[in-house]
């Protein structure tokens, strides 16, 4: 699993050695993924390393980090990590929009419409930490991809009114409509993600989430609607 920068060479992988276990708190993967933070107050933004990576390298950050606490039922088309010292302090995911044909308000085309799904970082960053990282991504985008617009939402039901977005120029667009959630073992997971099928069939855990309904172990919550933000690319 290779990690590269989006705005220089790849740095060689960090060495280890095999003999002794990585420290009592990090995970050692090709860089680090954090199980107890480190404080990047003192740190200046342009410190920081963004890098175009895989799922696999940021998914435990994302369900520790961001409000959500899941990544289920995201269809993934980018992923960025953002990193001190090789230390992964944020971690960003675009994809398709969560919601059915919502990219025809956007775009033309599906494919020129994606949405940011998760953007998390640890506690302890310096200010304009997230913009300077979402910044980042969208030059990355907009020079590598032929996608044209980014929208993503600001969960009232969790307070958040979209200011890090307003820092970035994207455009407010409104209000979606009301909806609901389900909540299980602690997280909570879009409605649709009891009717996600393979080949005809529920997948796994669409089944186990509906079997989870049915005896009550999980449970809908109805959602307030959440704050539309657009970026154009091109």
């Amino acid at each position: 699993m290779e990690v590269s920068s989006i705005d220089k060479p790849r740095a060689a992988p960090v060495p280890v050695k095999k003999e002794a276990p990585p420290p009592r708190n990090v995970v050692q993967d090709l860089f680090y993924n954090i199980e107890e933070p480190i404080n990047c107050l003192k740190a200046k933004v342009t410190d920081f390393d963004v890098r175009l990576t895989k799922i696999e390298q940021v998914r435990n950050f994302v369900e520790r980090w961001h409000y959500s606490r899941n990544t289920n039922g995201v269809r993934i088309l980018y992923v960025f990590g953002l990193y001190y010292k090789n230390v992964l302090i944020g971690a960003m995911l675009y994809g398709g929009l969560g919601m059915a044909n919502a990219w025809k308000k956007y775009g033309q085309n599906e494919s020129d419409v994606i949405e940011l799904r998760r953007l998390c970082c640890i506690d302890d960053t310096p200010k304009c930490t997230e913009s300077y990282f979402i910044g980042k991504t969208l030059r990355w985008l907009k020079k590598n991809t032929k996608h044209k617009t980014i929208v993503s939402y600001a969960d009232t039901n969790y307070n958040h009114t979209g200011i890090i977005y307003r820092a970035t120029n994207f455009k407010y667009e409104g209000l979606t409509a009301e909806g609901k959630v389900i909540d299980y073992n602690g997280k909570t997971y879009h409605d649709k993600s009891v009717r996600t099928k393979y080949n005809g069939k529920l997948k796994p855990f669409s089944q186990e989430l509906k079997n989870a309904l049915i005896t009550g172990k999980a449970k809908y919550i109805k959602t307030f609607g959440k704050h539309i933000f657009t970026f154009k690319l091109k």
